[in-house]
């Protein structure tokens, strides 16, 4: 499979991914080493690696599903915590790019601002910015049979915009964490954190542990928080001493792939007994005599939102404190220095953080073109939930809703390989998502399974699914990674040769 010739060679490709985070360490990974005879790139708008975990500096800030699955495959993470700090995701995101040597494949500080798909030429155009080391921007144009994006699901510039009467009469020190001032000073300070979910549930402990004077969790409505038990080191130290690292490996990774999917499926199942347990499991966290109402009673079943994990329940431990509280109540109005509720509380603050979601974002906020007219994705449907009907040798690498995220990440880059190797054997020059008149006729339902307040915001963006058939959800890894390597790649599928 060789570029054309006809482009400059050092700005065409077979391939072009997208964003360097995990989607696009992995995505290397698979192309260098499933496709040793395609050119490809990796491009990313920053000056570095790491995404989400290059991004997010605010305290404690960690990953909310365990690192043998959010992990590489190809790379296992060796480390006895399930759950790790971004720090140290960071630095194993750094460590992978070594080992495999694949730093070479990485442009940095490019910026995709356009993504036209030519059918004369059968490519991709490709416009970028690129900002080198003096803040100096040029535009440069690359070629590509296929483009692939990595560049998750939420914007990098902008939080979703929180609707919080009279914040602008806050005097003091309003933070988003999505945006963490490297000068943020809390110690012996009154802070509330305004949110409910995962940043919320890591935040607060963080900010007990390193020293506020009271940290206050106002939320509108509780989420689901189970504490899940951290191993110590010298508790995996015998069991590497007494069976082949790589069997230790496999069945950590099978374990950790595993028990999420039985969580999921009992929690979707049996709505009722899955709330009992979690709320059984928060009460014997909580210190005693903590009330469990209306602080842990979530107004939606489990699962229908993102269920929270606390490792060693530390969550649920800085409570013990006396400097944490939580209260759920809805806001009235914030003053000068503080908040006033409903319910007539009145919350002391010298620091508000609005832990109140992401702004949901596909392509990096980029719409891709054909020929130059608009494609309104929205309109669009995903097929396996890699592909996208009507754009041509185009992916959009989405992870897992509940689940690890590198899971879908990695059954996404097999599922293009697959397709581009056809292309390789049978000289197609497009494959496109194409609905039959019957598709048609299958319901529409959301892409997401999700009801979180952010998600349903940012619904209206995304591509939708139907009830069955190729255009479906994933129901779980272990059918969709048997899909992604043996399910048909004609049925929902357009190939088209054209000579050029």
């Amino acid at each position: 499979m060789a570029a054309n010739g006809h482009h400059d060679a050092t700005k065409s490709f077979d391939v072009l991914v997208i964003g360097a985070g995990i989607s696009g360490i992995n995505s290397a990974y698979r192309l260098a080493t499933e496709l040793p005879s395609a050119s490809f790139a990796i491009l990313e708008a920053r000056n570095e690696i790491g995404g989400t975990w290059s991004l997010f500096k605010y305290p404690g800030v960690r990953s909310d599903s365990d690192l043998h699955t959010f992990g590489f495959a190809f790379n296992p993470w060796k480390k006895s915590n399930i759950i790790a700090s971004g720090d140290s995701i960071l630095e194993y995101m750094h460590e992978t790019l070594d080992k495999f040597d694949l730093n070479k494949y990485f442009r940095f500080g490019q910026k995709l601002v356009r993504a036209d798909w030519r059918e004369a030429d059968q490519q991709w155009r490709i416009e970028v910015d690129v900002t080198t080391q003096g803040r100096d921007t040029s535009k440069v144009v690359y070629w590509t049979r296929w483009l692939i994006l990595g560049t998750g699901y939420y914007s990098y510039d902008k939080p979703m915009a929180a609707k919080i009467p009279g914040l602008e009469n806050f005097k003091g020190r309003i933070v988003h964490p999505q945006f963490w001032p490297e000068d943020m000073e809390y110690k012996d300070k009154k802070i509330v954190i305004i949110g409910s979910g995962a940043t919320a549930i890591t935040l607060l402990p963080a900010m007990v542990e390193n020293g506020a004077k009271m940290t206050t969790q106002l939320q509108r409505s509780p989420s689901y928080v189970l504490g899940v038990p951290q191993a110590k080191p010298e508790d995996a130290g015998w069991l590497r001493r007494t069976a082949p690292e790589w069997l230790i490996d496999r069945w950590l990774r099978f374990v950790n792939l595993s028990l999420p999917i039985v969580l999921y499926y009992f929690c979707r199942y049996f709505p009722t007994r899955a709330t009992k347990f979690l709320r059984q499991q928060a009460q014997k966290s909580l210190p005693p005599g903590f009330p469990l109402d209306p602080g842990f009673k979530p107004s939606y079943k489990p699962w229908d939102q993102r269920l929270c994990i606390s490792p060693n329940g530390d969550y649920f431990e800085c409570f013990n404190s006396g400097r944490a509280k939580i209260v759920t109540d809805t806001i009235r109005s914030v003053k000068e220095n503080g908040i006033d509720l409903d319910s007539g509380e009145y919350l002391e603050a010298d620091t508000i953080v609005t832990a109140t979601g992401l702004q949901i974002q596909f392509f990096g906020g980029v719409n891709p073109t054909i020929d130059g007219k608009p494609v309104d994705v929205s309109k669009e449907y995903l097929w396996r939930y890699t592909c996208i009907s009507g754009l041509p040798n185009f992916g959009n690498i989405i992870g897992y809703w509940n689940h690890s995220w590198t899971l879908g990440s990695d059954i996404s880059i097999h599922m293009y390989i697959r397709l581009i190797k056809r292309m390789q054997q049978t000289g197609y020059t497009s494959v496109r998502p194409q609905l039959s008149e019957q598709d048609k006729k299958l319901e529409d339902i959301s892409a997401s399974p999700l009801s979180s307040t952010y998600v349903k915001n940012g619904s209206s963006l995304m591509p939708m699914c139907k009830e069955s058939g190729p255009w479906g959800r994933r129901p779980n890894y272990f059918l969709d990674k048997w899909r992604a390597e043996r399910c048909s790649l004609e049925e929902g599928m357009r190939w088209d040769k054209v000579s050029m």
